[in-house]
């Protein structure tokens, strides 16, 4: 299938999209919000849960239950679904607008708990997440998919670091995925027209080491 155009001048020449976001609701997230970094802390715990509740399914899949999500979940607050109670948990596996996995929806809420204390050791948890890249986009420079990476010496230290602190469903795959959903990589093939709108007009090789400071207690 020929990659779809954006539709707008970028240089001389139309320039297709990455090749993964062919139909909706991927298009629009493809142009509005992947690769975009993210320094909201509801935010950035909503895709936390997201790519978690990805595991084993298409980010389409997700995509498309995102609304729902945002209903069943009290539109990702934390602080309120931190105190989900086994009466939630019966709700929320009833609730065909979202993926019924216990162990999922369970995380969900151990995560929400791990993610209010992650929050007051740092401030934010905005300001712990980015420290895994040095507080910068990496700036990637793939020509085709085939060269994006599934994890990287970031996403490894990041997954180590959060199951330490006991969250779920943080595995280097996930945590990698998330990387490039707020930002923190711009993983935009060359091709595309958001890897220059997001700052990958300059020059960077890709680092095979970790760049961040681990913070200890």
């Amino acid at each position: 299938m020929p990659w779809l155009q954006l539709g707008r001048d970028v240089g001389s020449s139309l320039m297709p999209r990455c090749p993964w976001a062919t139909t909706e609701p991927a298009i629009t997230y493809h142009d509005k919000e992947w690769g975009v970094p993210v320094h909201d802390d509801r935010l950035l715990f909503e895709f936390l849960i997201l790519e978690g509740a990805q595991a084993g399914l298409s980010w389409i899949t997700i995509l498309k239950k995102r609304n729902a999500y945002r209903k069943a979940f009290d539109r990702f607050r934390p602080e309120k679904i931190a105190r989900y109670t086994a009466r939630d948990v019966e709700r929320l596996l009833g609730n065909d607008g979202i993926v019924r996995n216990r162990l999922k929806i369970t995380a969900a809420i151990h995560n929400a708990k791990a993610f209010l204390v992650v929050r007051k050791e740092f401030k934010t948890f905005d300001a712990y997440l980015w420290n895994f890249v040095g507080d910068k986009p990496i700036q990637n420079r793939w020509q085709k998919m085939t060269e994006v990476p599934a994890r990287t010496a970031e996403s490894d230290a990041m997954s180590r670091d959060l199951l330490r602190r006991g969250f779920k469903f943080v595995g280097s795959t996930i945590c990698y995925a998330l990387m490039q959903a707020v930002g923190m990589v711009n993983d935009h093939l060359v091709t595309c027209p958001r890897h220059a709108e997001l700052g990958g007009v300059v020059r960077r090789k890709w680092r095979s080491h970790s760049v961040f400071t681990r913070h200890q207690k």
